[in-house]
């Protein structure tokens, strides 16, 4: 029998509106070409986003629904001309239907893989957002102290330090060294090779 809690857990759902894949392709004036009530104003271009959060609240309740956006970042060339205004709209549109959280990628991931250290801030976006603002993009062990205890955000997201740390917390409590993550595993059919084989820290010797 699969116990009631992890059905809890299975039942909440992130929209992925980021990283240049479909939703983003209809948020970034770039990309997005349509001349339908789906392109052009801003209003147009959040559409069917909104939509599908929508959607997704209506079938499992908004306290169970969160979002992942990239306004800033350029994946595969999905980008806009004016970010600051799109993350804004973006946010204070997604208000409306009270979802759980945000989970925005930081402005100096504007490519996939490194970091760009640029003026533009997600501070506006996190006053603006009603619910849990999540941020991610680049963060070590300090600096994501550092921007939750400035109020920048309410929680940090760790996507390859924890793909290489199966037990990031653990050593963040410790403040102990972390594995290095390998790259060329990330994209891979291997099962095994650069998702469970990162040693733990009770396997490492020191």
């Amino acid at each position: 029998m699969v116990p009631h809690s992890m059905f809890d857990v299975l039942s909440y759902q992130e929209v992925h509106g980021a990283n240049g894949y479909l939703i983003d392709q209809f948020l970034k004036d770039h990309v997005n070409d349509r001349t339908d009530e789906y392109g052009g104003s801003l209003e147009n271009r959040c559409r069917f986003p909104l939509e599908v959060v929508k959607a997704t609240s209506d079938e499992i309740g908004t306290d169970k629904v969160g979002i992942r956006l990239s306004p800033f970042a350029n994946y595969n060339d999905c980008r806009d001309s004016n970010p600051n205004e799109l993350g804004m709209h973006t946010t204070k549109a997604l208000n409306k239907f009270g979802i759980l959280y945000a989970h925005v990628i930081e402005p100096r991931m504007i490519t996939q893989f490194e970091r760009v250290e640029i003026k533009s801030s997600l501070t506006p976006m996190r006053m603006a957002f009603e619910g849990t603002f999540i941020v991610a993009g680049g963060y070590n062990r300090d600096d994501g102290n550092e921007v939750i205890a400035s109020g920048g955000a309410d929680l940090v997201a760790f996507g390859r330090l924890f793909l290489a740390n199966p037990d990031l917390p653990r050593r963040f409590e410790l403040d102990s060294v972390l594995n290095k993550y390998d790259r060329s595993t990330f994209y891979t059919y291997d099962p095994v090779v650069g998702y469970t084989d990162y040693p733990s820290l009770k396997n490492l010797s020191f």
